[in-house]
C-alpha cells in the first residue's frame, strides 16, 4: 500500500532534515519521501515532509516569504562561528538597544535561496 500525504514535523535540535526524512521513511516503509526546505542541525522548527504523490506539491508548498527567530550570544567567538566550535574568545559585551536594532536591521533584505 502506497502512502501519500504531507506531514509537518517539529524538527528537534541536532537532527538534520535528512535524518528526519530517513526516520519517517523507515516508519512508513517508503522511499518516496522528501522535504520542502533544509533546516540546519542546530535549528529547531517546522519541517514539512511530502510523501508519495504529494512530493509533486513541494514547489507549491515552499513559501517565498520566511521568518527566522534566533538567539544570539554576544562576545563569543569560535572556530566554526557558532556554538558547536571551540570557543576562542569569551568577553563581556555590553550593547545599547540602538546598536542591537541597527545590527538586526542590517539583515533586512531579500535573499535568494
Amino acid at each position: 500500500m502506497m502512502t501519500n500525504g504531507i506531514i509537518v514535523i517539529d524538527k528537534p535540535k541536532d537532527y538534520t532534515s535528512r535524518d528526519v526524512v530517513n526516520i519517517v521513511s523507515k516508519k512508513l516503509k517508503t522511499k518516496q519521501i522528501g522535504h520542502t526546505g533544509t533546516l540546519d542541525p542546530l535549528a529547531t522548527g517546522v519541517l514539512v515532509l511530502t510523501i508519495g504523490k504529494a512530493t509533486k506539491l513541494s514547489e507549491v508548498l515552499t513559501s517565498d516569504k520566511k521568518e527566522y527567530i534566533a538567539t544570539c550570544l554576544f562576545g563569543l567567538d569560535s572556530d566554526t562561528l557558532d556554538i558547536t566550535g571551540n570557543i576562542s574568545k569569551n568577553e563581556e559585551c555590553i550593547l545599547t538597544k540602538e546598536e542591537v536594532l541597527n545590527a538586526l536591521n542590517s539583515f533586512k533584505k531579500t535573499y535568494n535561496q
